[in-house]
């Protein structure tokens, strides 16, 4: 791991594959999805096509778009039968980070299970904003999310930093103009985050905290 360490006031994290093990109980919601659409699309053809943007996989698996709505809606039927838990750490790390950082959430899932799960671990008013989905006027790796979290924050880029596992997350960040960290997380799209060049690429995000330093304070 690249030994820096990044000085900041605010840290802007992803949800899914960042702080949420979440990829099994996607990709099971996304079969269960195909089967009712009866449509072949394995789990290795949605590892290959995998993106925040769940768009982008309805159109490598060719669903027309006039069925796009209620494949959302199958799909959220399966995903709440299942229970994703918190990575490794992830617990520990958002209590330390607390005390020092002023602390966003920016995701690309629907705001209802979003924020559902944030009540569900108790993070209930942790986060100063939470940028789901419907948030924002574009998606990742559009600047729009971030740059909404920072409007809420009364933050601006050089005062933060965002921590993502896909590269989408990279890239917004890049067109933000926020420094970015990259966590290798259980989404497939881990394997193509390096080829955005983050700031730093962490292995796990429980090696945050040994990169990050609160900035010093201006008079």
């Amino acid at each position: 791991m690249k030994r820096l360490r990044i000085h900041t006031r605010a840290v802007i994290l992803d949800w899914d594959g960042t702080l949420l093990n979440s990829y099994r109980a996607d990709a099971r919601a996304y079969q269960a999805m195909f089967r009712a659409l009866e449509i072949k699309f394995s789990n290795r053809e949605l590892a290959r096509h995998y993106s925040p943007d769940w768009y982008r996989v309805y159109r490598a698996a060719k669903i027309p778009k006039k069925q796009w709505r209620l494949a959302d809606a199958l799909w959220g039927e399966a995903y709440r039968r299942e229970i994703p838990r918190l990575l490794p750490g992830v617990r520990t790390l958002l209590r330390r980070l607390s005390r020092l950082y002023l602390l966003g959430l920016v995701t690309s899932g629907g705001r209802k299970r979003v924020r559902r799960q944030l009540k569900e671990f108790g993070f209930t008013g942790l986060f100063q904003t939470c940028i789901c989905s419907e948030d924002a006027a574009h998606r990742k790796p559009h600047p729009a999310p971030l740059q909404k979290a920072m409007q809420c924050m009364r933050v601006n880029a050089a005062d933060c930093v965002y921590v993502g596992d896909t590269p989408e997350d990279i890239e917004m960040a890049h067109r933000a103009g926020v420094r970015s960290i990259g966590v290798i997380g259980p989404f497939p799209s881990s394997a193509r985050l390096k080829a955005k060049r983050p700031c730093v690429l962490i292995p796990s995000i429980a090696n945050l905290t040994e990169i990050l330093s609160p900035a010093a304070k201006t008079s």
